[in-house]
């Protein structure tokens, strides 16, 4: 209901960095957020990416994150220990949220307006997911924290990743991985002769079988040709991609 108040939506400061999209969906993994812990989460990575966040939007891309939850835990592992793999999935997007909730407190010590919008019903600790009301936050300058990915077993936060970027109209996926710089053609953690591949589409990515998104989240991204720009998670990274920067791999279909 209108109280006949005049909303003020946030806009760039003048003489910010120019911006290579209007709105972006940022992809953290749960490794990213270890920083160099072997689990859990290292604040001080946590805050550095929170001031990268903060400078992309103050420059002017509206910003939604996705956030994983292997620092946490994982659900094919505890499947494979025993537990049932959907009931596993679930403790994992708990797992997400547990993540989303630090990433949020970081980012408004920072100085970021944000809000954690969750898959599942956990009202006392975050709103539920509507797509309208994540666009309308981002309109207004707010940062939008997606968790519990899709909310339903069996489906990884890279599928949670595409389908909501999809939803609010992101020009791209910008994912930031732990200690890789990009895409290869092999696991360079354990194969020295890994070669870096610095561009390919969507389509050269399944068929290749490279470890960069889920089959279902590369085929959502290459029917609805979303680019996915995959990148170190270091130092300024968010802000050169975000900023048109050629940095790490670029994944895209091209217009035929």
């Amino acid at each position: 209901m209108s109280t006949g108040a005049r909303e003020v939506v946030a806009q760039p400061p003048a003489g910010r960095t120019r911006t290579a999209f209007r709105r972006a969906l940022l992809k953290l993994s749960g490794e990213a957020l270890l920083g160099s812990r072997e689990y859990g989460i290292d604040p001080v990575t946590v805050e550095s990416i929170a001031r990268e966040v903060l400078a992309v939007q103050e420059a002017g891309t509206e910003l939604a994150i996705v956030v994983g939850a292997g620092n946490i835990y994982r659900g094919m592992s505890a499947a494979a220990e025993g537990m049932d793999r959907a009931t596993a999935d679930y403790a994992g997007m708990l797992a997400t949220l547990l993540n989303a909730l630090t990433l949020q407190d970081a980012l408004e010590r920072a100085g970021a307006q944000t809000r954690v919008q969750s898959a599942i019903t956990v009202s006392e600790v975050a709103e539920p997911y509507i797509r309208r009301r994540a666009i309308r936050h981002l309109e207004k300058g707010r940062v939008v924290i997606f968790a519990a990915g899709t909310g339903n077993p069996f489906f990884t936060t890279d599928t949670a990743a595409a389908l909501r970027a999809l939803e609010i109209g992101a020009e791209a996926i910008l994912m930031a991985k732990n200690r890789v710089a990009g895409v290869y053609d092999g696991d360079p953690r354990v194969d020295p002769d890994a070669r870096f591949i610095p561009e390919l589409t969507h389509l050269e990515a399944i068929e290749r079988g490279l470890k960069v998104m889920d089959t279902t989240a590369l085929s959502l991204c290459m029917d609805n040709r979303l680019p996915i720009y995959v990148f170190e998670l270091a130092e300024g990274n968010i802000r050169r991609v975000a900023a048109g920067e050629r940095v790490g791999t670029i994944i895209e279909t091209p217009v035929t």
